[in-house]
């Protein structure tokens, strides 16, 4: 069964969608931690991280840099944090997120609820910066 990433990658669910190239998409959480939390994700859908194809796996970081440097001038931070978990969709992803700590990292935290408005806000904010 295709994960909630492929069904948005596909155009079957929409998205606020940050950047895409013929490997990855960006896209905002919809559920974030914080402002201008993005998700990375490649469109080979594959449930683990270092299970990803190599070639794949070593374009990933290059894609989300930019997006990461857009994050950093858009939201007050200290830096953009990435993390990698992976336990809610079953298709790797990172997360690009505003830190001013390491705590700023924590998925435990209760998310957001940002409105379409917001989100929409957010969106239009860090694609000027690319």
């Amino acid at each position: 069964m295709a994960s909630i990433f492929t069904k948005i990658i596909q155009g079957e669910i929409p998205c606020y969608k940050i950047a895409e190239d013929e490997n990855f998409i960006a896209f905002l959480d919809i559920t974030p931690i914080a402002r201008g939390h993005v998700l990375v994700v490649p469109k080979q859908e594959c449930d683990k991280i270092f299970d990803v194809n190599i070639e794949i796996l070593s374009k990933w970081l290059v894609f989300a840099q930019p997006i990461a440097k857009a994050i950093e001038k858009t939201f007050p931070c200290k830096r953009c944090g990435l993390s990698v978990i992976g336990l809610e969709v079953p298709h790797a992803h990172m997360h690009l997120v505003p830190i001013n700590s390491a705590d700023d990292l924590n998925f435990t935290r209760k998310k957001l609820t940002l409105t379409t408005e917001e989100m929409k806000e957010i969106q239009s904010t860090i694609l000027l910066q690319l």
